[in-house]
């Protein structure tokens, strides 16, 4: 099966080849991914990372052979896209692009959970897009499996196949830095992810990402006064 290396900083993908169809992820930079079919400009893939499917722009990816891709030494950029340049010193890299040659990472922490907590900080404001998965813009689970990437933990793309993964905490006061949280819609369908910080606060992506207090009933917005998304589960990843 053909394979192709994303050659963008980060490409939309979308459920059908068409710029009006709804974007489903994003694939950054280097990342690679199976060439399913090409029609014209769209071209359909299967990532490799976390195996999601869908169209890109066919100019937006780039054909590898097979003794190509298997020579590949791939390095996961870790910091925040000001600090990663291409060679051309104009493409910017967000996190978790992913490149084959050597770059410098800041160790945030020894612990990693404190360093899972510190990366999804740096994320602090970057606007929620729905199918988003770079530093540019996020969703919720895009968010999360970005943050746990550059730690080399690989989780799935949607939130509710992350909520399959890990051990099920008993209470909130159990939780720990980098554990995940996860939410329900009245209908009791998990549509929302957040990675737990100290003292019962979380970080997640809605409007944007920010960091919020969760309680047993679920994330409490003091802007809002209110209770925003119902709990259903702790999940300890790690």
């Amino acid at each position: 099966m053909n394979k192709g290396i994303c050659i963008v900083t980060v490409a939309p993908v979308r459920a059908e080849g068409s710029d009006k169809a709804e974007i489903v992820t994003e694939i950054l930079f280097g990342e690679s991914a199976d060439i399913l079919e090409v029609n014209k400009n769209w071209t359909k893939i299967k990532m490799h990372y976390d195996e999601y499917e869908g169209w890109m722009d066919t100019k937006q990816i780039k054909p590898i052979s097979d003794e190509d891709f298997a020579k590949r030494k791939v390095t996961v950029v870790t910091e925040d896209f000001s600090s990663v340049l291409m060679n051309d010193g104009k493409t910017l890299l967000s996190i978790g692009s992913e490149v084959d040659f050597p770059v410098v990472a800041s160790r945030r922490s020894h612990d990693v959970r404190e360093s899972i907590a510190l990366t999804a900080k740096e994320f602090l404001n970057v606007p929620y897009l729905w199918g988003g998965k770079s530093f540019f813009a996020v969703d919720c689970s895009g968010f999360t499996q970005l943050v746990y990437k550059v730690h080399n933990i690989k989780l799935p793309r949607d939130t509710y196949q992350q909520a399959e993964v890990g051990e099920t905490l008993s209470f909130v006061e159990e939780s720990r830095p980098g554990d995940l949280a996860f939410f329900e819609n009245p209908e009791g369908k998990i549509i929302h992810v957040g990675i737990m910080l100290d003292a019962q606060k979380i970080i997640h992506a809605s409007g944007k990402v920010r960091i919020d207090t969760l309680d047993s009933t679920g994330i409490f917005n003091k802007e809002l006064n209110k209770h925003t998304h119902k709990l259903r589960v702790i999940k300890s990843i790690l």
